[in-house]
């Protein structure tokens, strides 16, 4: 059995994501050190990352590998009265590693030498943790409301995919503002001339703001200011500004949610980019990276998927994998969203059927994270 990471976002009361979790399918704590000390040079430093161990007992083999700094230790409460667990929990508390408690039940007697510094509970069998002693983060949350319920009840945030969710059906219209963006991108990809896309940003003060504030800006390394449009659209190139504009179509989003479900939007674009590389042509790369990032416009944007492919001009094979499922981008597609909310052994067969290797899944996974935690979505 090869190793499988599956991660998730850890969010505070304000849907803000303050750190991500992964859930490490290993047959032995001896393998899951392996592929987690393999790991160490792609780490998402940006954030806390919560570590828990699935398939198999924490025992000291996991000290094999060497925690980042900004690692927490996941125990299973099932796991506490465990010998070789309980031999693990010492030797972390004895290195200061941050320990963090699944499974919590109120009125469980926890450990007196052990402190926890999050309490994870299953919000739906624990719905109140007022009382609880200690920082309680919610789990099995089935939608936003739901969050909102555990938060009115002592939690002090989740954990989960729960944001994806909404009781709120997309509409089928278009909003203004996300339009304007939707005509640049068309602009753009279509090769339309400099002067036009000049045009274009003079009647979007808020665009062109953004835009030469992007450019301005260190992370871009221009040598003096850039004022004019033409400049910043010749710095830039097409392919540049129409990756910038299809993450700005991600971020337009006033959704107390958006931060996260941009997070989630990239984070997908950019692990089916890297895993893409060992099975398409370069030219399809930039495909894949829209397909994942556009996945979850409709819920960002509020406005149903096939009204806004009526305007966006996209290729063929990108509205096929968002809409039906089909063609050669929705394999990537399926697996983004498998390593989300999935099991192992649906991510082992779609790897399979890929001819991709555990090893891979989770280094893109990986670097995927730390690309778009760069970006301080939150």
């Amino acid at each position: 059995m090869s190793v499988l990471i599956q991660r998730e976002p850890v969010l505070n009361r304000h849907k803000t994501i303050t750190a991500s979790r992964l859930r490490v399918h290993a047959p032995s704590c001896a393998a899951a050190a392996s592929e987690l000390s393999r790991l160490a040079p792609l780490w998402p430093g940006a954030r806390d990352v919560f570590v828990g161990l699935d398939d198999c007992v924490p025992t000291v083999d996991l000290l094999a590998w060497q925690p980042p700094l900004n690692v927490m230790l996941e125990i299973s409460a099932t796991r506490l009265q465990d010998a070789d667990t309980q031999a693990l929990m010492s030797d972390l508390i004895c290195r200061q590693i941050p320990l963090c408690l699944d499974d919590y039940e109120i009125g469980m007697t926890l450990p007196a030498h052990a402190s926890f510094r999050f309490l994870l509970a299953d919000a739906s069998r624990q719905p109140d943790m007022s009382h609880a002693p200690g920082s309680p983060l919610a789990k099995g949350l089935a939608d936003s409301e739901a969050f909102n319920e555990a938060i009115a009840h002592g939690y002090a945030g989740g954990t989960g995919w729960f944001f994806l969710h909404t009781p709120h059906t997309p509409g089928n219209k278009l909003n203004a503002s996300h339009a304007q963006i939707i005509h640049l991108l068309n602009l753009v990809r279509n090769n339309a001339e400099i002067k036009d896309i000049e045009l274009a940003l003079k009647k979007d003060v808020t665009l062109a703001f953004k835009l030469l504030r992007y450019i301005n800006s260190a992370g871009f390394g221009v040598a003096t200011e850039v004022s004019s449009f033409r400049h910043a659209v010749t710095l830039m190139g097409y392919d540049k500004l129409n990756r910038w504009l299809s993450l700005l179509l991600v971020n337009a989003s006033h959704d107390q949610r958006a931060p996260a479900l941009m997070q989630t939007a990239v984070i997908r674009g950019r692990f089916m980019e890297i895993l893409g590389t060992a099975l398409l042509p370069k030219d399809q790369l930039d495909n894949l990276f829209i397909a994942g990032a556009f996945s979850i416009l409709d819920t960002l944007l509020g406005t149903q998927l096939d009204v806004v492919f009526e305007h966006l001009q996209l290729p063929p094979v990108i509205t096929t994998a968002l809409l039906e499922r089909s063609g050669p981008i929705a394999p990537l597609l399926t697996l983004a969203m498998t390593c989300e909310t999935g099991t192992a052994t649906q991510m082992a067969t779609q790897l399979s059927a890929l001819g991709l290797s555990a090893e891979q899944c989770n280094s893109a996974q990986l670097e995927a994270l730390a690309f778009a935690d760069k970006l301080q979505f939150s």
